[in-house]
């Protein structure tokens, strides 16, 4: 019976990607890495530059063992590593993911002045008054009228929605989009919960809550309309 091997090269449009073994010894991969690399090396050799991933698996590695692979890469003058990826995360990442994946309530009104942060998504269940800010890594839900500044995906995270019962806003952000909402007559008692988004173009949209089901079919902290 052949013994799996501890590392496979398969080359790429953008370069080479190396999948290493997680169950054989790290000087055993090592070894491997070394030896194949150098038998390619030979094959490759006067090439252009090219840039390799690194697949750990189920591997954790510490940051002087992702050095060593990286060190054995780098002695073969045309390959240059761009990313070293593993299936595992720290405990700290794993609870930074669940941080942002949280839903935080909030129950009153967000007053002029006022700034409330939060790394996930929040649901505020009151209204934002003119001059008060919500920044959020996630999606902001309001139940209640927003007529102040909010920021969804403030991390970067063009995906984020926000949605409110009464959408009167002094400013919308998303991501790094920015829209200054268009003036609205608030004599009108009735509105439709509303909610916004980026779309293909960049650009911050306002529509109604049930467009949210198709555009972001994979929101599920907050559930509303029909």
């Amino acid at each position: 019976m052949n013994k799996k091997p501890n590392v496979m090269i398969k080359g790429t449009k953008e370069g080479l990607t190396l999948h290493l073994n997680d169950q054989c010894s790290f000087y055993e991969l090592k070894k491997e890495l070394a030896d194949k690399l150098s038998a390619h090396y030979r094959e490759t050799e006067g090439t252009n530059l090219l840039t390799v991933n690194i697949q750990t698996g189920n591997r954790y590695l510490t940051e002087d063992q992702v050095e060593e692979l990286k060190d054995i890469v780098r002695q073969k003058r045309n390959l240059v590593v761009n990313e070293v990826w593993s299936n595992v995360i720290t405990k700290n990442d794993a609870e930074k993911l669940i941080d942002e994946r949280n839903i935080e309530t909030l129950t009153g009104v967000i007053r002029s002045g006022q700034v409330v942060e939060v790394s996930g998504d929040i649901l505020i269940v009151g209204d934002v008054n003119p001059g008060g800010k919500v920044l959020a890594g996630g999606n902001i839900y309001i139940l209640g009228s927003l007529k102040g500044i909010a920021h969804a995906g403030h991390n970067g995270n063009q995906e984020a929605v926000i949605v409110a019962s009464k959408m009167v806003p002094s400013q919308l952000r998303i991501g790094e989009s920015l829209n200054r909402a268009p003036d609205r007559v608030e004599e009108d008692d009735e509105h439709e919960m509303e909610c916004a988004y980026v779309d293909d173009q960049g650009q911050i949209v306002v529509d109604r809550l049930q467009v949210l089901k198709h555009l972001r079919p994979n929101i599920t902290s907050f559930k509303g309309g029909s």
